[in-house]
């Protein structure tokens, strides 16, 4: 069974950076896409970054283009998310997750099967 824990997460003033890491045990990851989505108060859940099995493929939502940033490392079965110029509507809780389906690609949440518990990300303006 997949277990995908984050952490990184905290509060930071607007304009400051927060690097999020998902550490993922207990199953296959290297031959999969993980995402990191994220939902505000009062907000539907939203994709924010993906990554592929490599890393040599990535996509964001317009909303975070040029400011987030998602990497891997396979050899330690982590995918990070580095999140600068922060903004008080990035204030949500962060999850990542795993794809159902090896060697694909998407931005569906339905698309993952294997979510961690989250991590609270707050900016104060």
């Amino acid at each position: 069974q997949v277990q995908l824990v984050e952490s990184g997460g905290g509060l930071v003033q607007a304009g400051g950076s927060l690097r999020l890491s998902c550490e993922a045990s207990g199953g296959t990851f290297i031959s999969y896409a993980v995402g990191w989505f994220r939902q505000g108060p009062g907000k539907e859940r939203e994709f924010v970054a993906t990554i592929s099995w490599s890393g040599g493929s990535t996509s964001y939502a317009d909303s975070v283009k040029g400011r987030f940033t998602i990497s891997r490392d396979n050899a330690k079965n982590t995918v990070y998310l580095q999140m600068n110029s922060l903004k008080p509507e990035d204030t949500a809780v962060y999850y990542c997750a795993r794809r159902r389906t090896a060697l694909t690609v998407g931005t569906r949440s339905s698309e993952y099967g294997y979510w961690g518990q989250g991590t609270q990300v707050t900016v104060s303006s």
